[in-house]
Parts: structure tokens; sequence; C-alpha cells
């Protein structure tokens, strides 16, 4: 949340320009032993409710202080496909809290925010 906190706080310091906020879910693909014995459908499903569980509560807090924003749930790696979306978008910057949930894989920071960086071909703020 301390991203959405700040993309909101750098929001309110632009006022008057053009600013519009994207949250991405990505979700990594299930391995294909599990998805071998499921529907297509069924693993879009699960994709599709794993994103929304884990980007409700920013869009809420965004929703709640006047930020629209646009919600994107994708399937993939997930720093390259945070990259390759903000590409896509047109993005100037990139905004990511820093969990580090990965147990040494990124030492100070996530593998997904290491992976993300190396990535990204506009700036990425860290925010712990």
């Amino acid at each position: 949340m301390g991203a959405v906190r700040w993309a909101l706080r750098d929001r309110a310091s632009r006022a008057g320009t053009d600013y519009e906020i994207h949250l991405i879910n990505v979700q990594p693909p299930l391995h294909r032993e599990v998805t071998r014995f499921l529907r297509h459908d069924q693993v879009a499903s699960f994709h599709r409710d794993e994103s929304a569980k884990a980007i409700d509560a920013a869009e809420t807090l965004l929703r709640a202080a006047g930020a629209p924003c646009v919600v994107h749930a994708e399937v993939g790696p997930i720093g390259e496909t945070i990259a390759d979306r903000a590409d896509a978008l047109g993005c100037d910057l990139i905004v990511m809290g820093t969990h580090g949930r990965a147990a040494l894989a990124g030492f100070l920071v996530g593998s997904v925010t290491v992976r993300t960086v190396h990535a990204a071909r506009v700036p990425v703020v860290l925010v712990k």
C-alpha cells in the first residue's frame, strides 16, 4: 500500500496535469503439472480471482481518494510483464513496493523488484 500512497501524494503534487494511475497484478503461470488437470477457463478464473484479491485494497484506496485508476490483470513472468505493460501503456514511471518475500533471491529487495528494475525502460520508484 506504500506504493499507492506514494502515487497519491505524487498525483496531488502535480495537480492539473494529465496523471493516470494503472494498477497491475501479475500472476505467475501455474505449473504444467497443475494445469494439465484443469480446463483453460478454470485456470483463467483462478488467475482472475487471485489478481482481484491482490489488487482490491489498492483500488479501493485510490477510488476513495478520488483518483481513478485502470486495473490490469496479467499472467506471466512478473517483473518482465510489469515492464512490458508499462511500455505498452506509455507509462512515465513504475512505482512498486519492496516486499522482499523471496528469501535470499534479492537480498535487500525482492527478486520481482530486481527483475522489474532490470527490465524497465522507465524509472522505477521503490517504496518501502
